[in-house]
């Protein structure tokens, strides 16, 4: 048996998988906010209570754990998570203690794309980049089955990365928290998007309320669209030129609008350095679920 455990600023969920991937048990409650040691608590209860329920001895199960941020390489300690209380803290090291056994702990953008690549909508793809675009811009890489967590923890961290191939009124780009200007995240994110809407004079109050209007006809919520798909295309095409991954997968809540899978693969062949482009661009299969099974995975 795997569990993994999706800790999440809201939520956390635990999984149980059997050796097919199929889920044994699965339950949601709500994160402890800003209590590190109620959080470690929440996670002891619930892996304690899916052994019970499952019938395996109290111990013998694998766990793996995903969480916000990654654990620096040079301290041990967790840090750029948005569940503030556990940055700082030696996290592995503690979740061993309270399972007593060892823990495998990645990024949950990592969990997502190890999802997605074992058995979902990059299965059989030997190198699979996930892709979250949610609030943030996140992604991992799996490289023959395995996650690539790289020398520094930070593989994948392209939401970080400059939006590439710039066009003038996008210089120097807005102001992202991690102190520089232009990242990808801040022109592709939900938030970005509706940022770039409203610079253009857009008044809708949601992503979703852009779609579903330039699929009535408005023309200012289609040129938004436009400008989205054209930015996501470049900078997937940076990833393609750095990695040539045979499967992008989406996830996130701004992987839902379907012209993308359309869209982009078409417009990225302007800044592929190929005659021809056979990468997959793909919308997850597990959903929100993905980490959390990516976590049982690891």
């Amino acid at each position: 048996m795997r569990i993994g455990i999706d800790l999440g600023g809201t939520k956390t969920e635990i999984v149980v998988l059997d050796q097919h991937g199929n889920a044994r048990l699965r339950r949601r409650e709500p994160t402890p906010p800003n209590d590190y040691e109620a959080m470690l608590g929440v996670v002891e209860r619930l892996v304690r209570d899916a052994e019970r329920e499952c019938g395996v001895s109290p111990g013998s199960a694998r766990v793996g754990i995903g969480t916000p941020g990654s654990i620096s390489r040079a301290s041990g300690l967790l840090r750029g998570s948005n569940s503030v209380c556990m940055n700082g803290k030696p996290v592995k090291r503690d979740f061993e203690a309270r399972l007593a056994r060892p823990v495998a702990i990645a990024n949950d953008a990592n969990c997502f794309a190890l999802s997605e690549a074992t058995d979902g909508a990059g299965r059989g793809g030997d190198v699979v980049f996930g892709v979250i675009l949610g609030t943030g811009v996140g992604g991992g890489f799996v490289i023959h089955g395995r996650v690539l967590e790289g020398v520094n923890g930070i593989a994948g961290e392209w939401g970080h990365n400059p939006l590439p191939w710039p066009e003038s009124d996008e210089r120097p780009g807005p102001s992202c928290f991690c102190g520089r200007s232009g990242c990808i995240e801040t022109f592709i994110s939900g938030p970005g998007l509706l940022r770039d809407h409203y610079a253009h004079g857009g008044r809708e109050s949601s992503t979703q309320a852009i779609v579903d209007s330039a699929l009535a006809g408005d023309r200012a919520c289609e040129a938004t669209l436009v400008r989205y798909e054209e930015r996501l295309a470049r900078a997937l095409a940076h990833v393609i030129n750095l990695v040539d991954p045979e499967v992008i997968v989406l996830g996130g809540g701004m992987s839902n609008v379907e012209r993308w899978y359309d869209s982009v693969p078409r417009l990225w062949t302007r800044f592929v350095f190929s005659d021809r482009v056979d990468t997959r661009l793909v919308r997850h299969v597990h959903g929100d679920s993905s980490g959390v099974r990516g976590a049982a995975w690891l």
